[in-house]
């Protein structure tokens, strides 16, 4: 079982807090700023959990997760959002 978590999210102060409550659950957190930056670190070799943002400027969290159901339909996405509109 994997225990990684790549966290996309354009808000720095929210990124920060989300990655240090999963670094105390003992989980290694890769932070990305945006989609692009996300990107670089999905592959089908990636073998943890995806927690991204739905709504971020440029490509948002929907368009992560359609990236990643191409690469690997199995790796498990989670979105979330502020909002409450969506």
């Amino acid at each position: 079982m994997s225990k990684t978590v790549l966290l996309v999210d354009d808000d720095a102060a929210i990124c920060e807090a989300l990655s240090q409550t999963l670094e105390l659950a003992d989980l290694t957190c890769i932070t990305a700023s945006a989609f692009v930056v996300a990107a670089d670190h999905i592959s089908a070799q990636f073998d943890g959990v995806i927690i991204s943002d739905i709504r971020m400027p440029g490509r948002d969290g929907f368009h992560l997760l359609s990236y990643v159901r191409g690469i690997d339909p199995d790796l498990p996405v989670i979105l979330l959002t502020g909002e409450g509109d969506i």
